[in-house]
């Protein structure tokens, strides 16, 4: 009962009522009480008014790599003992040879978003130099967009031939410095982002906290078996990573939702990011944890949403 009463101080509720409200429902009712706190504007303000949102929301990161095409740049920030992402080092960068997004295989473009470092090859080509990190072009968002093309990576320089100072999509960079970058980096905490110009810096509060209570109004809605507000997130042009559109999609889940279970829904490791070279895109990537009377699941989930005129989200895709 402890507990109860921390969580009570924390969301400002009246003791009694909050008593009598447990002694008549049961904690199911206490429950979906905290549930529907989480998903208020007010709460989510309080929680990240004192983060360091540079580059977003970040729960699972400890280091950001941002490369700037244009000037041929890629930039580390690490997260100090304070939480905040601190410049620590910008590496003179190759890129693709033509300008813009990557759009298919062979347009000699570096690609234009937000990714994950998947993997670390030791053992790679001289031409690569001592080392390259897998990217994980592709997202879903590439995909959501028809783009093709893959083997994007950060790699080093050819020890043993001359190069063209451009690459075929790649990022490139000195062999000392892919040393170092590899000293200073933990590749499965790190987040990738590419941008034309300047990666965008010092993202509005207001809007990641938007966002962030709509994340909850959408798990409850999802939790508590309200199929038309769950929809009501979605975009008429939703295509989920398996192809599956909006409209299959819908009939799918409304045949759920009409089992009536309870549901068991949280979300840790949450990544809130602005999507590069856009003004109304955000990538939402967290693990969930679900689990009803007929199915569980525990894994990485990401969406990528549309941002409305009046801050209401619609997702576009999801994995």
């Amino acid at each position: 009962m402890k507990i109860f009463f921390l969580i009570l101080i924390s969301l400002s509720l009246n003791a009694s009522d909050f008593l009598t409200n447990y002694r008549n429902n049961g904690i199911s009712e206490i429950e979906k009480q905290m549930d529907l706190e989480l998903t208020k504007n007010k709460y989510w303000s309080k929680y990240i008014k004192n983060k360091d949102t540079k580059f977003g929301y970040l729960e699972s990161y400890t280091n950001v790599l941002t490369c700037n095409k244009t000037n041929s740049t890629l930039n580390l920030y690490r997260l100090n003992n304070k939480k905040q992402f601190k410049f620590q080092k910008e590496y003179a960068a190759f890129t693709g040879k033509l300008k813009g997004d990557k759009l298919r295989e062979g347009d000699l473009k570096t690609p234009i978003g937000v990714y994950k470092l998947t993997k670390k090859l030791s053992n790679v080509d001289s031409f690569y130099g001592p080392m390259a990190f897998v990217t994980s072009y592709p997202n879903i968002y590439d995909k959501y967009r028809d783009k093709g093309g893959h083997g994007i990576w950060i790699h080093g320089l050819p020890s043993k031939q001359e190069r063209d100072e451009f690459t075929k999509g790649c990022i490139a960079i000195n062999n000392t410095n892919i040393k170092c970058l590899d000293r200073n980096i933990d590749i499965f905490k790190t987040v990738l982002i590419i941008d034309s110009e300047k990666v965008e810096q010092d993202v509005s509060k207001e809007i990641l906290s938007s966002i962030l209570s709509q994340l909850y109004k959408w798990r409850y809605s999802w939790k508590y078996n309200d199929i038309n507000s769950y929809l009501s997130f979605y975009d008429s042009k939703f295509v989920r990573s398996d192809g599956m559109n909006y409209e299959r999609f819908k009939n799918y889940k409304t045949r759920v939702f009409k089992k009536i279970e309870k549901r068991s829904i949280i979300f840790t490791n949450i990544n809130l990011l602005p999507y590069p070279d856009t003004t109304d895109i955000y990538q939402l990537t967290f693990k969930e944890f679900y689990k009803s009377d007929t199915f569980e699941f525990i894994g990485d989930k990401v969406l990528v949403i549309r941002l409305q005129i009046n801050n209401k989200i619609k997702i576009l895709t999801e994995k």
